[in-house]
């Protein structure tokens, strides 16, 4: 194994990132070594490259970033069994690390922990050569998934969790944003049987991946809510899923609802948002529902089996780039021509 590795951090409080060398890192007690083989780009790692308020007031720099992938188990730390973590098996893991002893933690309810850690965020991430994780948080893959679906089964678990928290079968479903999350959720609504789907999105070109996962897809500005109350009899859809934290898209979504309807709401808004609770929510007895993340591990258990029942999301993974080339993936998901981008580090 090589002593040294290449990796992306953020290395200063400004916009950018750097390529580095680094001492390959040891796994400790209970962690093992994962040679990443594909990485992606998560909305995360946006804010982290430009360096906004959040990721300003939460980094400690410097910091190897990035949070989704998939590789090869390479090394185990002192307690690892290596019957169940055999060397070379591939792998994906949980990046978000819980405490365990929290009240969240022994509720069940380990993915709002109060203490929580994200790998690429609070510890050194996987846009490496390598990444240390905790054992218990490595899921090991059976060979059925291909790689590049494997590196995005973290954001992929956040779609399922979402799309699953209320039953979608025989209903009429909205998604609010046409990001790889909510493109993702278009497989999932189709797959749980949804009368139809819907994505709105004021992309041209997201709103082509949107119709390619296989949803009718609207642009916002163009008559929506009255091109859905006709698709409806006048109702208005059942289910919501709001994955793109806009205000606007968020307001559309409750006027889209029929009475007692449901929105789910997964997407970060980047400011405070101004509702009529009185006529979209309290009038109509609508449900609201905010969701964070996946529940650990119910939704990867969930995320695996629907992608054996035939979830196909290779369509939302539209570009590939060497590591090196982190600057042009970093300008393309800034123009917003694109689905999910991947970056492959070197491999040793």
């Amino acid at each position: 194994m090589a002593a040294r590795m290449m990796a992306l951090a953020k290395v200063a409080p400004a916009p950018g990132a750097q390529l580095v060398e680094r001492p390959v890192p040891h796994p400790g007690p209970g962690e093992v070594l994962i040679q990443v083989t594909t990485a992606a780009i998560c909305g995360t790692d946006v804010h982290i490259y430009q360096w906004n308020p959040w990721a300003q007031a939460r980094l400690k720099l410097p910091l190897i970033f990035g949070h989704e992938f998939c590789g090869r188990l390479a090394a185990l730390g002192p307690g690892v069994d290596p019957e169940r973590f055999p060397v070379g098996a591939p792998v994906t893991a949980e990046m978000h690390f819980a405490c365990g002893w929290c009240a969240y933690c022994r509720t069940g309810q380990a993915h709002i922990c109060q203490n929580i850690q994200i790998g690429g965020v609070d510890r050194d991430g996987c846009f490496a050569s390598y990444v240390v994780v905790p054992a218990a948080n490595v899921w090991k893959l059976d060979g059925t998934i291909p790689h590049e679906v494997a590196a995005i089964m973290d954001p992929l678990g956040n779609a399922v969790h979402a799309a699953l928290a209320t039953p979608l079968t025989g209903r009429h479903v909205l998604i609010t944003g046409a990001g790889p999350i909510g493109l993702a959720s278009i497989g999932i609504a189709r797959l749980a049987g949804a009368a139809g789907v819907t994505a709105s999105d004021p992309s041209p070109y997201r709103r082509t991946l949107a119709e390619r996962m296989g949803a009718q897809a609207l642009d916002p500005q163009d008559r929506l809510i009255p091109r859905l109350l006709e698709a409806t009899g006048g109702l208005g859809v059942d289910v919501v899923l709001e994955m793109s934290g806009h205000p606007e898209a968020i307001r559309q979504g409750l006027a889209a609802l029929r009475k007692g309807g449901e929105m789910i709401l997964l997407g970060l808004p980047h400011q405070p948002v101004t509702l009529d609770l009185g006529e979209g929510v309290i009038f109509k007895e609508i449900t609201l529902r905010g969701l964070n993340g996946r529940r650990m591990f119910q939704t990867w258990y969930q995320t695996a089996a629907l992608l054996r029942a035939g979830l196909d999301v290779r369509p939302l993974i539209t570009h590939r780039f060497p590591l090196e080339r982190y600057q042009e993936a970093f300008e393309l998901i800034a123009s917003g021509q694109c689905g999910k981008v991947l970056l492959i580090p070197p491999q040793p």
